[in-house]
């Protein structure tokens, strides 16, 4: 099976955070993209899916508005320099964490997004049979606009029992 085939996207959706009454501002630029595919079951295991998400044509998205393209990148990084390896595991809570503390660094979350997180992201990232994190990259694999994201955070969440992959992608420009 090619890996670029191995998985199906389903949809997209976008939680753009100025779109909620922030106090003074602080809504900060912050979105989550959210990228659903249908999982094969014949994938014998997570790094087998990381690699099949990575060959995928939905995952040469740079975030900055111009969407999927032909191009050997991948948010703020150079495609060729992220592997199955880069993701680490980790666990529900952790998960949830560098979403909770990323939404929360400028102060409260009004309550009507605080309620999309929950139902879109949270959920999502609890009921996951696996859950990574993408880690440290080293400065080189930066592309040349890579930079127009001050603060990256991507976690791909599968769930064999709903044969489902999620990857999430939150940032703020």
């Amino acid at each position: 099976m090619e890996p670029a085939s191995a998985l199906v996207h389903l949809d997209s959706s976008f939680i753009n955070f100025r779109d909620f009454d922030f106090t003074k501002g602080a809504h900060g630029y912050r979105w989550i993209d959210t990228k659903r595919f249908r999982l094969p079951a014949d994938l014998p295991d997570d790094r087998d899916v990381l690699a099949a998400l990575i060959a995928h044509p939905q995952f040469r998205d740079t975030y900055d508005g111009a969407g999927v393209q032909d191009w050997p990148r991948h948010g703020r990084w150079w495609l060729d320099r992220i592997t199955p390896g880069t993701y680490r595991p980790v666990d529900d809570a952790a998960a949830s964490d560098v979403i909770r503390t990323w939404a929360e660094q400028y102060g409260a979350v009004p309550e009507p997004l605080r309620s999309r997180l929950r139902r879109e992201i949270h959920v999502p990232i609890r009921t996951a049979t696996g859950r990574y994190l993408l880690g440290r990259l080293p400065e080189d694999a930066v592309h040349d606009y890579g930079p127009v994201h001050v603060d990256y955070h991507e976690l791909v969440l599968i769930d064999r029992t709903a044969g489902a992959l999620t990857l999430l992608v939150a940032a703020d420009d």
